[in-house]
């Protein structure tokens, strides 16, 4: 790997970067999600992010398929709506609350086109599909551990 020459006709000269690291979303995606369910009670999906430590993951229907995803913030509506009602929060459904329109990235996408479209959106994690599957979750922050490792490697 390195720089190639390419010598035609003219004796032109061609260079090419090649990168000896791994740089796709699946070399930096968490394969291993904590999913909900769209009945799920938001109870329990806050429950899940405290005692798991995580802010937010996605939402499969009982064939496994991507429905939504579901954040911290979204569960603050719910806290919200909830002293606004005056109601406990416990009976309303993940379904209610969580984002159904879910931008997702193929696993195959550089990091830096992925750090592109977190620029682009607000998001803070997007699911990673393959062949219309879930295959892992990225966020913000793998993104940024991902170049700290490339900016580390040595390029020819």
């Amino acid at each position: 790997m390195g720089i190639k020459s390419f010598m035609g006709r003219r004796a032109k000269e061609a260079t090419k970067k090649e990168y000896n690291a791994p740089i796709l979303v699946e070399d930096y995606m968490s394969k291993k999600l904590i999913t909900f369910n769209p009945e799920q009670s938001v109870l329990e999906v806050m429950e899940s992010f405290a005692k798991n430590r995580i802010s937010g993951g996605p939402v499969l229907d009982d064939n496994g398929f991507l429905v939504g995803i579901i954040s911290e913030a979204d569960c603050m509506k719910e806290i919200s709506e909830s002293r606004y009602f005056n109601q406990p929060i416990l009976d309303k459904s993940v379904e209610r609350f969580m984002t159904k329109d879910v931008e997702t990235i193929p696993h195959d996408m550089s990091i830096f086109d992925a750090a592109g479209v977190f620029h682009k959106n607000k998001r803070r994690r997007l699911p990673v599909m393959k062949d219309g599957l879930l295959v892992g979750q990225i966020s913000r922050k793998d993104i940024v551990v991902a170049a700290l490792k490339l900016s580390s490697h040595n390029y020819k």
